[in-house]
């Protein structure tokens, strides 16, 4: 297997994988607390009369909840893709063009795994 060598130095690699790993860290410690909040709120409301109007706040509560999920569960799969391109040396390029992301891109969002131009266009898109 043939190692690529990355354009950035093993202190931004190193940097840049620690902060992918403790950002899925936080991502996956509000997914659990939500869970916990969840099944305690199930537990107190369980035979207790409830209005209308309480439901449909619970329902627009789980769907914003879902929608937030959705976006969680892209930002995980996109970390572990940015860890996989470190490991792999292709770490700042782009997955659709191969074009160089730019530094101050992945600083501000280590996971990014495209150009903003073609960020916004994938955004537009859906």
């Amino acid at each position: 297997m043939t190692t690529l060598k990355s354009r950035f130095d093993q202190t931004f690699l190193d940097r840049q994988k620690r902060r992918l790993t403790e950002l899925r860290g936080q991502l996956l410690g509000v997914r659990e607390g939500q869970a916990s909040e969840q099944v305690s709120a199930n537990a107190a409301g369980a035979g207790q009369a409830r209005a209308s109007e309480d439901d449909a706040e619970k329902l627009s509560t789980l769907e914003l909840q879902g929608n937030l999920a959705a976006v969680d569960n892209v930002r995980l799969s996109n970390i572990a893709r940015a860890l996989q391109k470190i490991a792999d040396g292709t770490y700042g390029l782009s997955d659709v063009s191969g074009t160089p992301i730019p530094v101050e891109r992945l600083e501000a969002s280590p996971e990014a795994l495209y150009t903003v131009k073609e960020q916004e266009s994938r955004d537009t898109a859906r």
